[in-house]
């Protein structure tokens, strides 16, 4: 029996999703439903379900990012959920779909457009490939829909801004300009980033998503959900016998696990 898991924080469209597949699709189990992207992707490590519907905005973690962290987080040996991206955008339903979902939804889901999709997965499941070659393709697919190596920013006049050169940091009462050469890594620390250099720590007011736009994507790369590393401190990469990395820096103690989603941004020449 196919199973599946519902991801939308709007109860009324999360209970008629549920319905109308139900109806459409009656073999189909819903094994899990989530509020939230968070909750999402511990129901669906849990219940490893075959197909995911993601809300793409939800509070918090968003369906887009929920579904980069489980692929990271994904059992090797054990086929990826097939992913399908709801959202009342239709733009970036478009992009969702051609880059790294099954089918995308708009909403309010119509019954007929739905049918459409319960096709499309239900050809998908009988034609699965192997294990490792399913979460491959989805590391691939969501990368590029995520924009890993981040862009430049867009000023509202049109053309690409300069990259930051410092970070004004609140210290007391006083603001430090902290240039981004001296910085070794940027750190997630919930609606903060923790920048650390190679003798100090300091927090900035931002989030790791909102700076990540801003940065030099030549010497910042993002390695994990939650760490930025400058380029030029890194060390070596280690990997281990199940294929993990870990980064060991120049000016700090730390170790920093590179997930796979940005694996590929270490290959030797």
């Amino acid at each position: 029996m196919p199973t599946a898991l519902i991801a939308e924080d709007e109860d009324l469209l999360a209970t008629h999703l549920r319905q109308e597949l139900k109806a459409l699709w009656p073999a189909l189990d819903i094994v899990a439903m989530a509020t939230h992207g968070e909750e999402a992707v511990t129901l669906a490590l849990r219940h490893q379900p075959e197909v995911c519907f993601l809300d793409i905005r939800m509070p918090g973690m968003t369906g887009l990012e929920a579904a980069a962290l489980l692929a990271d987080e994904w059992p090797d040996g054990t086929p990826f959920p097939l992913l399908v991206f709801v959202t009342a955008y239709d733009q970036f339903a478009l992009q969702a779909f051609e880059r790294a979902a099954v089918d995308y939804l708009l909403k309010p889901v119509q019954r007929e457009r739905l049918a459409q999709t319960v096709t499309r997965l239900q050809a998908a499941l009988a034609q699965r490939q192997a294990p490792p070659a399913t979460l491959a393709s989805a590391i691939d697919q969501l990368r590029g829909l995520l924009g890993v190596q981040a862009a430049s920013p867009k000023p509202a006049g049109g053309g690409p801004v300069a990259p930051l050169r410092h970070l004004q940091v609140g210290v007391g009462d006083a603001i430090v300009l902290v240039p981004l050469d001296e910085v070794v890594y940027l750190e997630a620390a919930d609606k903060y980033v923790r920048v650390m250099t190679a003798d100090q720590e300091y927090l900035v007011r931002i989030s790791l998503r909102e700076l990540l736009p801003q940065l030099d994507a030549q010497r910042f790369w993002q390695v994990h959900r939650g760490h930025i590393v400058h380029v030029d401190a890194i060390d070596r990469v280690h990997r281990d016998d199940t294929g993990k990395l870990t980064l060991r820096l120049r000016h700090r103690p730390e170790k920093l696990a590179v997930s796979r989603m940005y694996g590929h941004l270490f290959k030797a020449m």
